[in-house]
């Protein structure tokens, strides 16, 4: 039986590709003045794109042919080898996707018209995440479900949008330190949150809610060490 647990990565597959189309526009930029690639409000909508594809690899179909594989890959790391028995949630996979990118990403995104460090706040997930599938895959010498996208899209768009940070005055190196500070914060909550839930000390109802606040928490780090900036 088919059922949301399974379908999202398809549905947000679908999404990515509408997603392609309308970044070949200009709907989605915001400052025409400069070029795409220097627009943060139009990167954070590239950022939204390439972690559609991500997750896909993730929990779609991986670069090896498995069928929602992260969670077993997340589940052995954990130290449960079989994900039968493994006591992950698959409610809590589908609560840290959606939250983080299907909700994040947009508001990122259409935030950062008025306020850009929001915009490049959205980068603080695919950054870091982007070495939760590389540490492993460096050390193991072998393939993990998102690996691939990590290396392909996440990294250079990631240091991109750094790079333009970099050169606007009202951003700077503050707000790429803040944003990478925010996504080693979001990723310790978290695997904070889900050893929490593992261990009996808080149920998945919680689990989950936590994971919807997460990119909140991420985007008020960066949002206050700009204005503090200001």
């Amino acid at each position: 039986m088919l059922t949301f647990t399974y379908v999202w990565p398809y549905m947000g597959l679908g999404a990515a590709l509408l997603l392609a189309l309308l970044l070949a526009t200009d709907l989605l930029r915001s400052d025409r003045s400069v070029s795409r690639w220097h627009d943060l409000v139009w990167l954070a909508w590239a950022g939204t794109w390439i972690y559609l594809v991500h997750q896909f690899e993730e929990h779609g179909i991986d670069a090896e042919g498995g069928h929602y594989a992260f969670r077993g890959f997340m589940c052995a790391t954990l130290g449960f080898a079989d994900p039968a028995a493994c006591p992950v949630p698959f409610s809590f996979i589908t609560s840290v996707n959606i939250a983080a990118v299907w909700l994040a990403g947009p508001a990122a995104a259409l935030l950062g018209r008025r306020w850009p460090a929001l915009a490049l706040s959205f980068f603080s997930i695919p950054f870091v995440n982007a070495f939760g599938h590389l540490v492993p895959a460096a050390l193991a010498g072998t393939y993990n479900p998102g690996v691939a996208t990590s290396i392909v899209l996440f990294l250079p768009l990631s240091l991109w949008a750094f790079h333009v940070a970099l050169g606007r005055p009202d951003l700077g190196w503050r707000a790429v330190a803040a944003t990478i500070m925010a996504g080693f914060v979001l990723h310790a909550i978290l695997i904070g949150s889900l050893q929490a839930y593992v261990h009996g000390l808080i149920g998945s109802g919680p689990l989950d809610l936590i994971q919807y606040l997460n990119p909140v928490i991420a985007g008020l780090i960066v949002f206050l060490a700009t204005r503090r900036r200001a």
